[in-house]
């Protein structure tokens, strides 16, 4: 038997309903294959011109013909021109597909949901108070707004270095203490699911922010799949979120970089809505990828038509779980979850597999796996491997477990046991001190010094590593030490990158010259 973990799926949701038969149609989708069976002439962009001919030929060769056909430029009639669009059909349809009172399409993925969240609420005010382990997107978008971060911890997880989310009360607590030092938060933004899984108590903190006057963006990049089955967490924006980040192509089926923001329903709906808009508008390309909005319109579909095929996504992952626990050499994180105050459920359709009883690190077993039998796990930590299932999909993952039982059993994982004993990789580090504000140090006077002589110094630039793209430290932070070491073996490891970085070893580091 698993340990118990906690959990707010209710179950006895009723599965969306076959008889909304809005949800059956994708009128984007279907107005670019209209377009397309006209058979067009295009003398305008793009200049492939919709069709196989001259050059377009190798690119008609690599994708088909159909990609083509239906790469459209914007601004045409009966696809997304006038109010009652195609276009702005899909937008509804999407909008009430997640609970929203409104929904963006957007081509740049949930990094550009992010950045639009940070200016838009710029214009209620400059302070923002951050989950710490909020994506360097949003560190971007909060430079780029001029926005004044302060910041609330989430719980960590110190035996896997994993950071899960935010209470209510430390929420509670951290607002107070904006509020004391007279700068009270204009915005609250937290994460929920985390990178493996952990789902917060996204209606507490909405009445939390709400209770002191602030909006709550909820960061659900990772749950655009939550409110489609009854085994599934709650869509956020029907739990109160006033913003919600949705990255719909990660589990949600849709192309890669396409994503959705949703705007909620409450309190700070109408003066957040223009803002919103306003945002979007400044981020967005004036070339959007009709593509990538036609798989957005088919994703919402797919989704909301789409319980039984996610029911079996969530059985399948289900018994890969059982299979680990029954496993001496694994183990399942989420059986952990309940020592967590923050952790209110668990997404099912992701496996954070304990690896440390293996002796080898999650980094040297994800790139093995990619290496000997083309297995792409989605992250890896120094104890851990994360698979991630789509939402409606049944990858073979006996396969997967077989896979993993031969690596951690092969010659050269014997080999990697000794030098991971000989190398122990570094904890998570804590953040260092905010000694200026983010936009103040990205565009103050900069050095690149060695990283030796970077400790104590103000770092200029966003460095996280990836995966799975957390801060570990933004402009204006003080450099750390342990920040150092941990960002070098994140370097060092087989599929380890920091983004941001000067170098790829982070051999130096940008920062702010002394006064």
């Amino acid at each position: 038997m698993a340990p118990s973990h906690p959990s707010a799926i209710d179950r006895s949701r009723p599965l969306p309903s076959a008889a909304d038969l809005r949800h059956w149609e994708t009128p984007y989708a279907d107005a670019l294959e209209r377009h397309a069976a006209r058979g067009p002439l295009a003398l305008m962009v793009p200049g492939h011109g919709g069709d196989e001919l001259g050059l377009s030929a190798r690119l008609a060769d690599f994708l088909g013909s159909r990609p083509l056909e239906l790469d459209v430029p914007m601004l045409i009639d009966d696809i997304d021109l006038g109010e009652d669009s195609p276009l702005r059909r899909s937008l509804d349809l999407a909008a009430d597909a997640w609970g929203a009172r409104r929904t963006w399409f957007l081509t740049g993925g949930a990094s550009q949901a992010n950045r639009v969240a940070a200016l838009a609420v710029r214009g209620l005010g400059e302070n923002i108070l951050s989950q710490r382990s909020a994506h360097s997107s949003f560190s971007d978008g909060v430079l780029s707004a001029g926005l004044v971060p302060s910041f609330v911890l989430p719980s960590i997880d110190t035996d896997h270095g994993v950071a899960h989310g935010v209470s209510p009360a430390a929420l509670d607590d951290a607002l107070t203490a904006a509020a004391s030092s007279g700068r009270p938060a204009d915005a609250v933004y937290i994460v929920s699911p985390s990178y493996f899984g952990a789902v917060a108590d996204v209606a507490a903190l909405a009445q939390v922010a709400h209770a002191q006057g602030a909006p709550l963006i909820v960061d659900g990049a990772w749950g655009p799949h939550f409110g489609f089955h009854p085994g599934l967490p709650e869509s956020p924006a029907r739990l109160g979120a006033d913003l919600v980040v949705s990255s719909t192509h990660k589990l949600g089926g849709s192309l890669t970089q396409s994503a959705m923001l949703h705007l909620g329903h409450g309190p700070f709906a109408a003066a957040l809505e223009p803002l919103v808009e306003r945002a979007v508008s400044i981020t967005a390309s004036t070339s959007t990828s009709a593509l990538l909005l036609a798989s957005l319109d088919i994703a919402r579909h797919s989704l909301a038509t789409g319980a039984e095929l996610i029911g079996r996504s969530i059985a399948v992952a289900d018994a890969f779980r059982e299979a680990l626990r029954s496993d001496p050499r694994f183990g399942v994180l989420s059986d952990g979850f309940g020592a967590f105050g923050d952790i209110v459920a668990v997404d099912p359709l992701r496996v954070a597999i304990d690896v440390s009883g293996t002796g080898v690190s999650g980094h040297w077993l994800r790139q093995r796996l990619i290496d000997a039998d083309r297995i792409f796990f989605e992250m890896s930590t120094a104890t851990s491997l994360v698979a991630l299932i789509g939402a409606g999909k049944t990858p073979d993952l006996g396969r997967a477990h077989r896979a993993l039982a031969a690596a951690v059993d092969s010659e050269e994982a014997h080999a990697e046991r000794a030098e991971t004993a000989a190398h122990e990789f570094p904890a998570l580090p804590e953040s260092g001190a905010l000694r200026m504000l983010p936009r103040d140090a990205f565009f103050a006077d900069t050095e690149l010094v060695p990283a030796a002589e970077a400790v104590g110094r103000i770092s200029a630039d966003t460095l996280a590593a990836y995966p799975p793209g957390i801060p570990n430290l933004i402009p204006g932070e003080e450099i750390t030490a342990p920040t150092v070491a941990f960002l070098q073996a994140v370097a060092a490891s087989p599929s380890g990158f920091v983004r941001g970085a000067v170098d790829h070893r982070v051999e130096r580091f940008r920062v702010t010259r002394p006064d």
